[in-house]
């Protein structure tokens, strides 16, 4: 369906059934893990004790820290899983993959672009960062996407 602007949903890439077991059966799963609308980022345990989903100004620290914006990604981005030879150094150790997004009940990006939940609300939606081509970008979107998510240290 479309997912819920309330209501935790998951979702592995292109896995439009509804039978737990056989979504992590797939390759996807297996590569890239499980997508999630904000709600189930935000009101489920989704990270181990200790450990929380970073903030909109966390994210901006590491980006920051690694010379920002337009130079992060590499950086950040697996050494392969990239489509079109543009993997990433990794020099981070983010090894972000580019798990692709889900949003109007369509699966998108897989291959050129990572998206993550942030913890920070804006608006009806929260922020979300993005890795494409050399950039760590910083945008907006609305809470039923299906996106990444991403755990750090308390």
């Amino acid at each position: 369906g479309e997912g819920s602007e309330t209501d935790p949903y998951y979702y592995v890439y292109d896995y439009h059934g509804t039978d737990v077991e056989a979504a992590k059966a797939t390759d996807n799963y297996d590569t890239y893990g499980v997508l999630y609308n904000w709600p189930a980022v935000i009101t489920n345990e989704i990270c181990p004790t200790s450990w929380h989903v970073p903030s909109d100004e966390e994210f901006t620290e590491l980006t920051d820290f690694l010379g920002g914006e337009s130079g992060a990604g590499s950086a950040m981005k697996s050494t392969s899983g990239w489509n079109s030879d543009s993997n990433g150094s990794n020099s981070s150790g983010f090894n972000g993959l580019p798990g692709g997004i889900l949003y109007s009940d369509i699966f998108h990006d897989n291959g050129s672009y990572g998206y993550w939940w942030t913890s920070s609300e804006f608006g009806s939606g929260a922020w979300v960062r993005f890795l494409h081509s050399a950039d760590a970008g910083r945008d907006f979107y609305e809470r039923y996407f299906g996106l990444s998510a991403r755990c750090i240290k308390d």
